[in-house]
Formats: C-alpha cells, structure tokens, sequence
C-alpha cells in the first residue's frame, strides 16, 4: 500500500539585506529539498522581517494566515501551567471575591464610571489596527482548497528549541527547518558505514539542544550516593545519553578514518583529481562517463554522500584515480561539514580539483562561490583546480559564446557527448604531463616485476629489446623515475 504524500506549506523571511529574488531563489531550492524529502510544495507564505530571532519568527497577522494552510489555531499555547504558591492562591481567591461583589454592585443600579468621552477607546482601536496592518492576510493568499491542506511546515532558516514549539502551538502541525530537512536527506541518502555514521553523529547534535521538557519537574529520577538529592530530570538524562551516543559514534568513525588513511596512503604514488561542486551539479553523471563505473545518478538533492574512487576508462598511463564527493548547498549545517570532513578529505589530498557547474542554472555563480567556501573550510584551497561548466547541451548558441567569454580557461562540457568528453580527458593528461620529465631507463631481464610497476605507473612512450634487458624511454615524475631507478639498483646488487 502506496504511503500518501505529505503536503508541505514553506515559510521564507525577507531580511534587510536579502532582496526579493535573493528570497526566492532560496525558497526554489527549498522546495527542491523538501521534493527530495517525498512532500508536494502546496504554498508558501513570506514576510519582511527586521530579524528572525522574534518568538514565532512571523507577525500576527501571517502567523493567522500560516494556521489557516494547517487549520491550526494561529495562536501559541503556553508552555507550562505554573503551579502558584499558597499565597498566592489565596489572594486569587480574594481578587475574584472583590470582582464578583463589583459586578453585583453594577447589577444593583450603580452606573460604571469612566475616566473619558469615548475618545480614548476609539484613538485605542485606530492604533491597534495600525499595528496590525502590516500583518493582515493578503487578499489572496490561500485558495479555497488549500485552507487546513498542508500537513507540515517548512522553514527556510534555522530555527531555535522555542520557534519550533510555538510555530507548532499555532499551527497544530510538524515544522521543520532548513538544517532538519537537508540532515533528514542525508539520513536517508547515506550507504556505507562511514556515511551512516556521520549523518547519526550530525543528526544528534542537531536534536539535543531541541528536545523538551515533558513535565513541570516532577520527572526526576534518583539522587546519588545514598538517593539524596533531586537527581537528573528526564530532560538531562535525555541529552547526557546523546552525549554518550555522540562520543562511542565519534570513536567507531575515527577507527574508520584510520582504514580510510591508510587507503589513502596507498594511494598517494598515483594521480587523483576530485570532482567538486554544488548538489545536483551532475558530478555523478560526469563520474560514470569518465570512468564507465555504475555509480548512482539521480536528478535529486545529494544522491550521492558516499565517495566513489574509480580510474580513468579506458586506463591511462600513469593512472589517474577520480573520485566523486558529497555536494555542497547554499547555508550547509557546519555540523554537516564537520562530520563529512573525512569524506572531503579526498578534496584536500587531491593532485587537482574539478569544480563542476550546472551552467544551465543561471545561479551557478553563487552555486560556485559556495564550493569555493566549504572547501575553504576543510582547508582545500591551495589545491589546483579546472572550472567544469556543465550541461551545455541546455544552453542556446549565445548563451555559450556568453560563457567562453566569462570563463576562457573553463572546460565546457556535456556528458552525452563523447567529443567533450575524450577534451576533457586530454586537458587532465596534459595538466598532470607539464609536471613530468622523459628518461631513459634501462631495466635488465634479472630485475623481475620492475617493468610490470613501469607500464601501470608510467607512460612508455618507446622501448626496445637485447640480450642484457629492456631500454624504455618513459614519461612521468620525477619522485617515480627516482623510486624505479632505486629498485633496479637493488636488484642488481
């Protein structure tokens, strides 16, 4: 039985210093995410605000009209009843005495004073409304259909422990924020074991500081030694198991990040170029062309977390090694990019970065100026890199005359095409040949296995055969020409 599809309304906040397209580009690659999620996008609602730091983060006025698309109340409940003191209870006792014996008076025929004309009361309302303009529902903000439709709500900023408690209070429904989106995808999307626990580890940092208080306190379990004192609450108990949880997940990644390093450090003789850039770029898609391997290639948000290493197909001489990374995305969670920073390390020990583009979207600029900072982060920036702008089969003629002008120095490229793929190929070959040297190496028939190690990690450009051995006249560097040279030295002595 097929689950039915969630409806989703988002909410965007207009900041001083965002602008209106700024906005809704945001909320297009929003609703991007939440269609990676399985939710259908049935409205949005907006508003200029100072900050979003406010307690609901949106006016009155289109809080009432964000409950309207969930058929919620629109107002926020209280989060706790206190309990009041004896005392106190006493003189609300009283007080509700004295309103009652007031009330009989003015039912015996004394008239209620007033301190004004009437003009006060009216000069109140006037102002009141003022207040309120601003917040009022738009004219046509919801459709008939779509009033109590949505059965989610979806933020597109971070938001506090206590936003999310009263956007639900009004709202009477689920909400969630940009970072529990994307980390939600994530969950999804991860494979291997190193995947799975990155996102667990980000996961639960991003609940801890959400989880609520259930009770009013009573919830307490023993004290310590002897069970004196209150004990923890069930809310502490709660956060001091995910901080035990965050530390044994951070332990087993770590063992894992050895095996990784270890890998990786057998790899380190051989040439590696990884593909970067924004999610959804098509860096999948360009790793399976350039490596004929069946990696995941899908048309959604972060299909692919888990680092895929493949060579070049058909093989090169030396080898080049490609691995496709985690895409990035406009107010990436740092915990995300902290817990993947293994994964990014491919980037980091990388002898060339290839920053992949959609230039088909028209807001690849600022999809590129966001690589470029996460990569910053992981410490990634002294890397060489090469501008791959991708998807060109999308383009009309001016629009990529447009772009050789901008970019000169960039590769542009469609994966269906085999021509611009065999370009591309070439330019990394040639990129990774400017560093080499040719030599003549003579290796004699005694020195078993040294020639096998040349053709796999070098490119033989000549060879020829007598009674003592193989001369071989290759191209590669200069540390591999000094290793192989070294080796035949030790064979024959």
């Amino acid at each position: 039985m097929q689950t039915p599809v969630k409806n989703a309304v988002l909410v965007g906040i207009q900041l001083p210093k965002i602008s209106s397209s700024e906005l809704q580009a945001s909320l297009d690659e929003l609703t991007r995410l939440v269609t990676t999620l399985g939710y259908s996008v049935i409205g949005q609602v907006t508003q200029k605000r100072a900050s979003d730091r406010s307690a609901s983060i949106l006016g009155d006025g289109k809080l009432k009209e964000l409950a309207q698309w969930t058929d919620g109340s629109g107002k926020i409940a209280a989060v706790v009843e206190r309990k009041l003191s004896k005392a106190a209870e006493k003189w609300k006792q009283n007080k509700e005495s004295d309103d009652e014996s007031d009330e009989d008076a003015a039912d015996d025929g004394f008239p209620e004073l007033s301190s004004s004309n009437g003009d006060d009361s009216n000069r109140r309302l006037q102002l009141e409304s003022e207040e309120t303009e601003d917040d009022t529902l738009s004219s046509s903000s919801i459709p008939a259909d779509k009033i109590g439709a949505a059965d989610i709500v979806i933020v597109d900023t971070d938001l506090s422990p206590s936003q999310i408690r009263n956007l639900e209070s009004a709202t009477g429904v689920t909400v969630l924020d940009r970072t529990g989106v994307i980390i939600e995808i994530f969950s999804r999307h991860a494979r291997t074991r190193a995947a799975r626990l990155q996102v667990e580890i980000a996961r639960l940092t991003y609940v801890a500081p959400r989880l609520r208080e259930t009770g009013g306190g009573e919830d307490r379990g023993g004290g310590g030694v002897g069970g004196k004192g209150a004990g923890e609450s069930a809310l502490e108990l709660d956060k001091r198991k995910i901080r035990d949880r965050i530390k044994e997940l951070k332990i087993e990644l770590a063992s894992i990040g050895n095996e990784h390093e270890v890998r990786r450090a057998r790899r380190q003789q051989e040439i590696s170029v990884a593909l970067v850039g924004y999610t959804n770029a098509g860096k999948s898609s360009l790793m399976r062309a350039m490596t004929g391997s069946e990696v995941l290639v899908a048309d959604k948000l972060f299909a692919t977390l888990d680092t895929t290493i493949r060579p070049l197909h058909p093989e090169t001489r030396p080898k080049v090694l490609l691995s496709d990374t985690v895409g990035f995305i406009k107010k990436l969670p740092h915990d995300l990019v902290a817990s993947f920073k293994s994964t990014l390390d491919e980037a980091l020990n990388a002898s060339l970065l290839l920053f992949v583009v959609d230039s088909s979207d028209p807001s690849f600029r600022s999809q590129l100026e966001v690589t470029q900072s996460v990569l910053g982060e992981v410490g990634a920036n002294e890397t060489p890199r090469l501008l791959i702008l991708n998807k060109r089969d999308r383009l009309t003629p001016d629009q990529e005359l447009s772009l050789k002008t901008e970019y000169p120095d960039a590769v542009m490229l469609s994966t269906r095409n085999k021509d611009d793929l065999k370009s591309l190929r070439d330019q990394i070959m040639s990129y990774f040949e400017t560093d080499m040297q040719d030599e003549d190496i003579f290796v004699p028939y005694t020195a078993k296995g040294i020639i096998g190690e040349i053709r796999g990690k070098m490119k033989v450009l000549s060879e020829s055969y007598d009674e003592k051995g193989v001369s071989l006249k290759v191209r590669s560097h200069a540390e591999s020409i000094a290793s192989i040279k070294k080796k035949i030295t030790t064979t024959r002595s």
